[in-house]
């Protein structure tokens, strides 16, 4: 029976231009160890396309325009962040974890292979929100972040910027690692 590697949990957030890949860019990717939030990654890339959702533009208050000067390419944005996944994961298995997973996953795992050929997460990706449906057996509609914050006592909230809400990401999800914890020790 072959050792299993350890699982090194990496909270990730995006911000994009629109709700798909395909036709949106990836603007910006903040991701930090779950365990060790010191440990962090931030870049802003140039944007692919030229098409915006006025309303994503809104939310993050990023420029399709000023990213087409100060992002970094999606080729050596990618590079730089792969590189740091693999660097934190050290001898691990790199979990992606994030809220709402589907939407941050599909723009970086889209990402990786279209710009390097490969995703250093594999096909391991990890939604907080699933996790506590199944944790607190609850509906799925009881599972948005207020939901999460209101539950936990911890006041936060969004400000879409893709590393701050990745390390508030991260705190919720120890958070929801120690809830399973208890009750599994009972």
């Amino acid at each position: 029976m072959g050792s299993q590697m350890k699982e090194i949990y990496i909270s990730v957030d995006v911000e994009t231009a629109g709700p798909n890949p395909g036709t949106y860019s990836l603007l910006s990717i903040g991701a930090c160890l779950v365990f060790e939030p010191a440990q962090r990654f931030y870049v802003e890339l140039q944007p692919v396309h030229d098409a915006a959702a006025a309303e994503s533009l809104q939310v993050s208050g990023l420029s399709v325009e000023a990213l087409k000067s100060r992002g970094q390419p999606p080729v050596e944005a990618m590079k730089r962040f792969a590189e740091w996944v693999e660097k934190v994961a050290a001898d691990g298995q790199p979990v992606f974890v994030a809220l709402n997973a589907p939407f941050d996953w599909m723009f970086i795992a889209d990402y990786f292979h279209r710009f390097l050929g490969q995703n250093p997460f594999g096909h391991k990706a990890l939604d907080m929100k699933a996790y506590f449906m199944g944790l607190r057996g609850i509906e799925w509609e009881q599972t948005g972040f207020d939901d999460i914050t209101e539950h936990y006592q911890i006041e936060h909230r969004l400000n879409h910027n893709a590393l701050e809400d990745a390390v508030m990401q991260a705190a919720l999800f120890r958070k929801m690692l120690e809830e399973n914890l208890i009750r599994e020790a009972r």
